[in-house]
């Protein structure tokens, strides 16, 4: 059933802003159920093979979760810092190397370079990935969400 199936032809043909707010809704909802459809179909077939669309969909379902999730103390662009260390650039980085932020000893010491493996193991517990690691955040375990958050840090890190 296409939108305006669903809608009467007064909202489909309206010009409010009530109803382009609803359409943009729509819009995002339509993105984020390809993204997740194609991350399914990622699992079997790996992300390279997905569609143009579906990557550019999985890194929005990434950036939406982000926001949500991290950028509360982490930026995506090194020129504007937050209260944790900027995200942008992360995969390949050496863990505790931004130059300009205090790191806890034990993520300076640590030898971690980043990739996507260490990163989920540390977005779901960074406490028992890193005792003595001064990042305090509620762990995410959500499987979906967490490739989704991955998928845009490799998005930023290109």
């Amino acid at each position: 059933m296409t939108y305006n199936e669903l809608t009467d032809d007064w909202v489909t043909n309206s010009n409010s802003p009530e109803v382009k707010f609803m359409k943009k809704i729509f819009k995002l909802f339509q993105v984020i159920t390809v993204g997740l459809l194609g991350l399914l179909c990622s699992s079997t077939t790996g992300h390279a093979e997905m569609t143009k669309a579906g990557q550019e969909a999985v890194v929005k379902a990434g950036e939406v979760m982000f926001q949500h999730r991290c950028r509360v103390c982490h930026s995506n662009d090194m020129k504007h810092p937050s209260y944790g260390p900027p995200l942008k650039n992360i995969i390949g980085r050496k863990a505790g190397s931004v130059i300009g932020f205090n790191y806890s000893d034990a993520l300076k010491n640590s030898g971690i370079i980043w990739t996507n493996e260490n990163l989920r193991e540390w977005i779901k517990d960074n406490k028992s990935v890193m005792p003595g690691t001064r990042m305090r955040h509620i762990g995410v375990t959500d499987k979906t969400e967490q490739d989704f958050i991955l998928h845009y840090l490799a998005h930023i890190s290109k």
